[in-house]
């Protein structure tokens, strides 16, 4: 068959062209479709992927909130053991200011009193007797002004430490 002229647009095809064109379009149409559905695969493993990432996100969202509420509590935990530290700091200075009461000032009448109760017990003479009566009151009162003053010292502590 003739071929038709360029002016002509219609284009007469033999047997053997058209099944060769048809063939051609076939294996295209089936490359076509093949790719096609490649494509709609990869485009679920892409959704699947996508979902996955989602609730990674989620996670990691959760984790991270969860993170900053233990910084926030290690945080206030260590304020407090600020706080504790300073509280403790000030109750062992106290403690030492009472044990230094105890041991020096209360410490030191009762060694008097003691003192001069062996004095009394080897004297002969009433005017000694009285002299040394007259020590063991000095030193009783000043044991009884120390114990007023450890007394208000532990009441104000306690006091303190309740603050």
């Amino acid at each position: 068959m003739e071929k038709s002229s360029p002016q002509n647009n219609n284009i007469i095809l033999t047997p053997s062209e058209y099944a060769f064109q048809n063939h051609e379009k076939k294996k295209k149409a089936s490359a076509l479709i093949i790719a096609n559905k490649e494509l709609i695969f990869q485009n679920q493993e892409k959704e699947k992927r996508a979902a996955e990432l989602a609730i990674a996100n989620q996670e990691l969202a959760y984790q991270n909130r969860e993170k900053e509420k233990r910084a926030d509590e290690l945080e206030y935990a260590n304020q407090e053991l600020k706080k504790a530290e300073t509280y403790l700091k000030y109750r062992i200075r106290d403690l030492e200011k009472m044990t230094f009461i105890t041991s020096h000032k209360v410490r030191q009448p009762v060694a008097n009193i003691l003192g001069l109760v062996e004095i009394i017990e080897k004297q002969q003479s009433k005017e000694e007797l009285l002299e040394s009566i007259g020590f063991m009151k000095k030193s009783a009162e000043d044991l009884d002004l120390f114990i007023k003053e450890l007394s208000l010292f532990v009441s104000d502590l306690k006091d303190k430490w309740k603050e």
